[in-house]
C-alpha cells in the first residue's frame, strides 16, 4: 500500500488525497443534480448561481470530517481525555457515523440558506454523499489504515505489509520493536479488502438514488423518499460489512458502527413509512397538480401498457399520467382548426392542458369558446392560474362544478369527455340532445385495457345513438357522431 506520496520534501497522505478527490467528485455530481433541476427549483433559478454544489460539498465535507474525527476519538473516551490533543489532531481515525452526523447538521443549515425544503434538499444531496464516501474509502485502502477485514483465503484477498496498520510483521505506534500486530493478525495473512467492497456498494447505491431522482422529475414522488432510501441502504451495507471487519464489538455483540447502522436503518424506515403514508393519503389529482406547480410540465415517453391496437405506446408522449397524450392534445387543436366549431364542451379540466390546446385552435379560428368544468376545487384553482397566465382566457369559460350538474346553452359542436371514467357515458347521454348532428364527440381513455369508456361508447352505438370509431392511441380515443348525422 501507499500511505504517503513523496514529492521531493513534500509528503502527501493518500487518505487525505482521496478524501479531497471524493469531495470534488461529489461536488460535480451535486452540481449536475442542481443543474438538471434548475428550471424546476425556483430558489436556485432566482439565485442564478452555478457553483452551489461545490460550496455545499465544501462546507458539508469539512463538517463531516470534523464529525468523523470527534466520533472516532470519543469512542474511547478514557484514552481521549487522558491525552486529547494528539488524538484530536491525528491524521488517522475517522468514523463513518460521525461523518454522517457532522455532514447532516451542516446540510440542515445549508438547506435553510439555499431556501430549498429540507427533505427535498437531502434528496438532492444523497447520491453525491454516496459517491464522496465511496471514493474516500479508496483512501483507506491505499493508506492501509486498518479498515480492512478479517483474514480470508479468497483469491481477491489483500495484504497490507506497509500500511499504516500492517497485516503482517509488527506494528507499534510508539516505535518499539518486537510488538505484535495491533489486531493480532497472523504473519503474511491476506484479508478482505472491505474498502473496495464499500467502494462498489456505495457507487451502486448512488446510481440507484440518482435513478430515483430522475423518476421524481417526471412524476410526483414523496419528498424525502430518496434520503430515506439512502439511510436504509447505506445502513444495511455498513451493518453487513461489519461482520467481516476487525472492529471491536460492544452492544449486544455488535460494533459501534453496526449500532449506528441500525439506528440509520430504523430511522430511514420509520420516516419513509410516514412520508409515503402522507403522500398516498393525498388524492392522485392533488399529487400531480402539486408536482406540476413545483416542477412544471415534464415531457416524457408514454408509459401505458402495450395493447393489441397500440403495441408501441413509447412512441407517444405525455406530461403526466392523467392528461391526454401530447399527440392527442395536438389532435384536439387540429380538429378545432379543421371543423371551426363555435361551442365546445370539455368535461374534466384537470391541469388545463387540453383546454389550452382547444383555446389555441379557437384563437387561430378567431371565434368560438370552450366551456370546461372541474369538480375538485384545488385542481380547478391550479387550472385557473394556468389559464390566467396563458393569454387565452377570453376563449375559455371555466367552471368549478360537476359535469352532470353543468348547464350549457346552445348547440354543441364538439364534446370532449375526459373526466372520471365512470361518468363518460352519462355525460354523453346528458349532452347528446344538444349535440350538432354533424359535430363530433371525443371520449378519452378508451383503450382495450380501460374498458369502462370503451364499453360505454359501444353500448351507445348498439342503442343506435352514435356511430363510433376507436382510434388506436396508447390510452384509446373514441371519435363518435350522432347517428342522425350519418343520414
Amino acid at each position: 500500500m501507499i500511505p504517503f506520496l513523496h514529492l521531493g520534501p513534500i509528503s502527501i497522505p493518500t487518505f487525505g488525497l482521496m478524501v479531497a478527490i471524493g469531495m470534488l467528485a461529489a461536488a460535480y455530481l451535486l452540481q449536475a443534480d442542481f443543474d438538471r433541476r434548475r428550471s424546476q427549483l425556483k430558489s436556485i433559478s432566482a439565485r442564478n448561481e452555478k457553483d452551489e454544489g461545490f460550496l455545499i460539498i465544501g462546507i458539508a465535507g469539512l463538517a463531516g470530517l470534523i464529525g468523523a474525527r470527534l466520533y472516532h476519538v470519543l469512542e474511547s473516551p478514557h484514552e481521549f481525555f487522558a491525552n486529547p490533543w494528539p488524538q484530536l489532531f491525528s491524521r488517522y481515525g475517522f468514523a463513518w457515523f460521525g461523518g454522517f452526523l457532522g455532514g447532516f447538521i451542516a446540510l440542515v443549515i445549508l438547506a435553510y440558506w439555499v431556501k430549498i425544503p429540507l427533505l427535498e434538499f437531502l434528496d438532492i444531496c444523497s447520491p453525491a454523499a454516496c459517491v464522496g464516501y465511496a471514493i474516500g474509502r479508496i483512501g483507506c485502502l491505499l493508506s492501509g489504515d486498518g479498515d480492512y477485514g478479517i483474514p480470508t483465503s479468497l483469491p481477491w484477498g489483500m495484504s497490507f505489509p506497509r500500511g499504516l496498520v500492517p497485516t503482517t510483521g509488527i506494528w507499534d505506534p510508539e516505535g518499539h520493536s518486537g510488538v505484535c500486530n495491533k489486531y493480532g493478525l497472523p504473519q503474511n495473512c491476506t484479508v478482505h479488502p472491505t474498502p473496495l467492497y464499500e467502494f462498489f456498494i456505495w457507487l451502486a447505491i448512488a446510481a440507484f438514488l440518482w435513478h430515483m431522482g430522475t423518476k421524481s422529475l417526471k412524476g410526483p414522488k414523496a419528498k424525502g423518499e430518496i434520503f430515506c432510501n439512502y439511510l436504509i441502504l447505506t445502513g444495511i451495507a455498513r451493518f453487513s460489512i461489519e461482520f467481516i471487519r476487525l472492529n471491536p464489538h460492544s452492544f449486544f455483540g455488535m460494533s459501534n458502527a453496526q449500532t449506528a447502522s441500525l439506528v440509520s436503518i430504523l430511522l430511514g424506515a420509520v420516516l419513509l413509512w410516514r412520508l409515503k403514508s402522507q403522500f398516498h393519503g393525498q388524492k392522485k389529482e392533488h399529487r400531480i397538480v402539486e408536482h406540476i406547480a413545483s416542477r412544471g410540465d415534464v415531457l416524457q415517453p408514454e408509459y401505458h401498457r402495450p395493447t393489441l391496437e397500440c403495441p408501441h405506446p413509447e412512441r407517444w408522449h405525455m406530461y403526466d399520467s392523467m392528461s391526454a397524450e401530447v399527440e392527442v392534445l395536438d389532435f384536439l387543436k387540429a380538429i378545432v382548426t379543421t371543423l371551426k366549431p363555435e361551442l365546445i364542451v370539455e368535461t374534466g379540466t384537470f391541469s388545463g392542458l387540453s383546454t389550452l390546446r382547444i383555446a389555441e385552435g379557437l384563437k387561430a379560428n378567431g371565434f368560438g369558446r370552450v366551456i370546461t368544468c372541474e369538480y375538485d376545487a384545488k385542481v380547478f384553482a391550479a387550472a385557473q392560474q394556468r389559464f390566467a397566465s396563458s393569454g387565452l382566457g377570453q376563449w375559455i369559460d371555466a367552471r368549478n362544478e360537476s359535469s352532470l350538474d353543468m348547464k350549457v346553452e346552445g348547440r354543441i359542436d364538439l364534446l370532449f369527455c375526459d373526466s372520471d371514467a365512470p361518468l363518460r357515458e352519462q355525460e354523453v347521454r346528458k349532452f347528446l340532445p344538444q349535440m350538432n348532428p354533424h359535430g363530433l364527440i371525443l371520449m378519452h381513455d378508451a383503450s382495450s385495457l380501460m374498458k369502462t369508456v370503451r364499453e360505454g361508447a359501444l353500448k351507445l352505438e348498439a342503442e343506435g345513438l352514435l356511430s363510433v370509431l376507436l382510434l388506436p392511441t396508447p390510452r384509446g380515443l373514441v371519435v363518435a357522431q350522432k347517428r342522425e348525422g350519418r343520414s
